[in-house]
């Protein structure tokens, strides 16, 4: 197996604060590894170190001199803003070779027309591609993608799967979309704790994994302690004998015992640090038949007459938790925007009357741009606009939140997109609404905040209506699935139909030209893969993926998808 990068003792610090310290390890001809962890980690600063974007650390990082490496970014690079999209991505060949920036976008699923749209006026699922192509156009062996899911909706996501899992490459991929990473990766690296913790298995396994390390952890830490301490009351006991005695052997002894204490509480086995926050979300049950009744209405934008989508009767009531779905500029938050400007003006949608809430109905909106939190407010005053409570009532909340009392007058304005959200979700709490409207509120959250919103969603006793691309919060949180596709908005039963059709709809097309002209792998004589030897793999990803998802809590496993995992399991051992 051919060693594509080598890191050892690797160490960032910013402000004198460690992001990670002394990790080591070794990225292999292969390799397709999934990094993870909370926001603010240091997983894209160790992207940027890997990618020599960044040369502030301590240790080293040595590149195989065969290894062609390339780097997906976040963002487009502001230089290239002005371009065009064929030239933003020609400039990455030669003169000679324009011709290749054009197949290229072409099997990109760009058209013609496409090629000149000024760069600035992409998409989200545009730029993910043209960032992709302008790494991808010199045919690397290692790509490392530094959050490549951000903002996309279904469409592009489904795509940007299927170019991970046709690549013949190695990559490193940060993300915080689980069913991404599980879909595409074979090895977990999982940053926690200023260290890095390395797994042969794909993001669901490896987290369980984790998790029972930690449990064994736990009991050893426990078990040491118990040593500790009764080593700490025989020393005490041994010094006070020495004093009342006048016994230097006693003494002696005493300090022996404690010497050994030190030692033991040296080498005690360490505990994770854990998340560093918790998201609750809580509401009201409003005992009715309807919170919200919409009739049909035509959608437009705002300051527009063109019509993006029409409505049939729908009703929302407590405890239904509804999934809307489509691709961007479908009319999705458009839909969330006109249902609650028509509560807030307490009307029933003007004179045809088809939209209505409860008469005692209360509403509270999570917009995708957090426009509900004033910049200039404390945290504690950003509370006040949302629920009467007492001073020590908020005060609890941000503590229970993670915001320490020493931060509890520092302005909005300063707080992280994860911090907002954070923020917004205990206002959300406090004033216990009856019925929420969400709006894409995944797009700040790391994946130990994504699953506390499915589980805080789950308990939820209100009703809600929740925009949102991520699959694990539209499987696990949602029971009910609207999707808006070709100027409707439908109802479906399963969230896998509506894959199949936004996925046909979507930007599919040629993804396997594009990749043969990845670099192949080098094969030598001693790593010719058979087919016995992939369907061992395939089997073993497949155990691993039906194992993490069994570790589940009930509520949140996938039976359609464990029926399907032990269908192919039951096939392939038929086959060897």
């Amino acid at each position: 197996m051919s060693t594509y990068l080598t890191a050892q003792s690797l160490t960032v610090s910013l402000a004198s604060v460690s992001l990670f310290q002394d990790i080591t390890f070794t990225l292999n001809q292969g390799d397709r590894i999934g990094l993870i962890g909370h926001n603010g980690c240091g997983k894209s600063t160790l992207m940027k170190v890997l990618s020599g974007r960044l040369d502030d650390f301590t240790g080293t990082v040595t590149k195989a001199h065969h290894c062609h490496l390339a780097y997906v970014e976040q963002h487009l690079p502001a230089a290239v803003a002005h371009l065009t999209l064929l030239d933003a991505l020609a400039e990455r060949v030669e003169t000679d070779e324009f011709w290749r920036a054009e197949l290229m976008l072409s099997e990109l699923g760009f058209s013609d027309e496409d090629w000149q749209l000024p760069v600035s006026a992409l998409s989200g699922g545009q730029h993910m591609r043209l960032l992709l192509a302008r790494a991808v156009i010199s045919e690397p062996d290692l790509l490392l993608l530094d959050e490549p899911s951000n903002h996309l909706d279904l469409p592009a996501l489904l795509w940007l799967e299927q170019f991970l899992r046709q690549w013949r490459g190695s990559f490193v991929l940060v993300s915080h979309d689980q069913t991404l990473l599980d879909h595409v990766t074979s090895k977990t690296w999982i940053m926690r704790d200023q260290t890095l913790h390395s797994f042969d298995l794909p993001c669901s396994a490896a987290r369980t994994a984790l998790t029972e390390r930690d449990e064994t952890d736990r009991l050893r830490h426990q078990a040491e302690q118990k040593e500790i301490d009764r080593i700490d009351r025989s020393a005490k006991r041994l010094a006070e004998w020495g004093k009342v005695y006048d016994n230097e052997d006693l003494a002696r002894k005493a300090k022996t015992m404690q010497a050994r204490k030190a030692r033991l509480e040296e080498a005690q086995t360490s505990l994770s640090q854990g998340a560093p926050w918790r998201l609750m979300l809580s509401g009201d049950v409003l005992p009715a038949n309807r919170l919200l009744e919409v009739g049909q209405l035509r959608v437009s934008p705002p300051d527009s007459q063109r019509v993006l989508f029409e409505t049939l009767h729908q009703q929302v009531k407590s405890g239904e938790r509804v999934a809307i779905l489509g691709a961007n500029g479908s009319g999705k938050s458009t839909l969330l925007t006109r249902l609650f400007a028509c509560y807030q003006a307490a009307l029933t949608d003007d004179i045809n009357s088809t939209i209505r809430f409860h008469p005692q109905c209360r509403l509270g909106y999570y917009d995708q741009a957090q426009a509900q939190l004033n910049d200039a407010d404390s945290l504690s005053d950003a509370l006040i606009p949302f629920a009467p409570v007492d001073d020590d009532i908020r005060k609890r909340a941000l503590i229970s939140a993670g915001f320490s009392y020493d931060r509890h007058q520092q302005t909005v304005a300063g707080l992280s997109g994860g911090e907002r959200a954070r923020l917004l979700f205990i206002g959300l709490t406090l004033a216990r609404y009856h019925l929420l409207f969400l709006d894409e509120p995944t797009n700040h959250l790391d994946l130990e905040g994504k699953e506390e919103l499915i589980e805080t969603l789950n308990q939820y006793e209100g009703g809600a209506l929740i925009v949102s691309h991520d699959r694990s919060l539209i499987e696990q949180a949602c029971n009910r699935f609207w999707l808006i596709q070709d100027g409707q908005l439908e109802e479906h039963h399963d969230p896998a139909v509506i894959y199949e059709r936004i996925g046909h709809a979507g930007v599919t097309g040629a993804v396997s030209e594009t990749l043969a002209s990845a670099p192949a792998p080098e094969v030598s004589s001693d790593m010719v893969i058979t087919d016995e030897e992939c369907l061992l793999t395939r089997l073993i990803e497949l155990e691993g993926l039906l194992e993490a998802d069994l570790n589940r809590k009930p509520k949140r496993q996938k039976p359609a998808l464990q029926q399907q995992w032990r269908d192919e399991i039951e096939a392939i051992s038929a086959r060897l």
